[in-house]
């Protein structure tokens, strides 16, 4: 782990010692008291492989990532889980709110569109309001779409959420609807029913809907976190995960300290 963050090679007393209080500040990290002052919220979860005695498995990382009016932003909190289950999502959720994120000034939370995070919203948050990942969205619909109405489906989709206004984007979907209700039945009534989700972004000022229409500002954080654990293959144990996320995490909280992000500053 301590190689993969490029620091230079150390000896055992000082690798043990560096394990000692990468742990100590691992288990710091979710005892952090959040003050309520978190505009945005982006959920998500990204796996990885962790080496057992019954083989090599994989573990979920829920991940919250939170965003202030005036652009500040911080990752939160991080869970280990098997999966993202109700019962996971909901641990996390109940663990931000216990530190202080009650949601009174919540304008908006984005995931991925997982079941068991929606469900985990409503018994957390269930006054704000949520907005699903529209990158996830198109992933679930071309999975189910047959090669030559691949570039069809996509523009048709597409044009729901970069339509100018809720309204042309409610049209837009009547058109889709139009256009493949008779090939693609169990495509169309899911994206029906999780219209209103899938919306949610035009409720806020047009320079913030392409930030908030996907999870892709905490999936940025994922590409790194795979970047840097690709060279490991396998963590060795799950305590070796909770370590190296906590660095990666804690370097982008450190970097971001006298950054923002300018479209929410500019459009504020």
């Amino acid at each position: 782990m301590i190689a993969s963050l490029k620091i230079a090679p150390v000896s055992a007393q000082t690798v043990s010692k560096l394990t000692r209080s990468l742990d100590r500040a691992v288990k710091a990290f979710p005892q952090r008291p959040l003050k309520d002052e978190w505009a945005y919220l982006f959920l998500d979860g990204v796996s990885l492989r962790v080496r057992r005695p019954s083989g090599r498995q994989r573990v979920q990382m829920l991940v919250a990532y939170g965003v202030r009016l005036d652009g500040s932003r911080q990752l939160l909190a991080f869970l280990r889980s098997a999966g993202e289950s109700q019962a996971a999502w909901e641990g996390l959720l109940q663990d931000l709110y216990r530190r202080g994120l009650q949601g009174q000034n919540l304008r908006l939370i984005v995931t991925d569109g997982c079941p068991g995070l929606a469900g985990a919203l409503q018994t957390a948050y269930p006054r704000v309001l949520h907005q699903r990942c529209w990158v996830h969205k198109m992933r679930n619909l071309l999975e189910k779409v047959r090669k030559r109405d691949s570039e069809a489906v996509t523009a048709d989709a597409q044009a729901i959420y970069q339509a100018e206004s809720r309204r042309q984007a409610q049209a837009a979907f009547a058109t889709f609807r139009a256009h493949w209700q008779a090939a693609y039945p169990t495509l169309v009534k899911p994206l029906q029913n999780d219209l209103p989700e899938l919306l949610a972004f035009f409720s806020f000022p047009q320079p913030f809907w392409k930030k908030l229409r996907t999870t892709n500002i905490i999936e940025r954080c994922f590409v790194e976190v795979r970047r840097r654990t690709r060279p490991m293959v396998c963590f060795v144990n799950v305590a070796s995960v909770d370590r190296i996320i906590y660095a990666i995490f804690n370097r982008f909280n450190e970097r971001w300290k006298n950054r923002t992000l300018r479209l929410f500053t500019q459009a504020a």
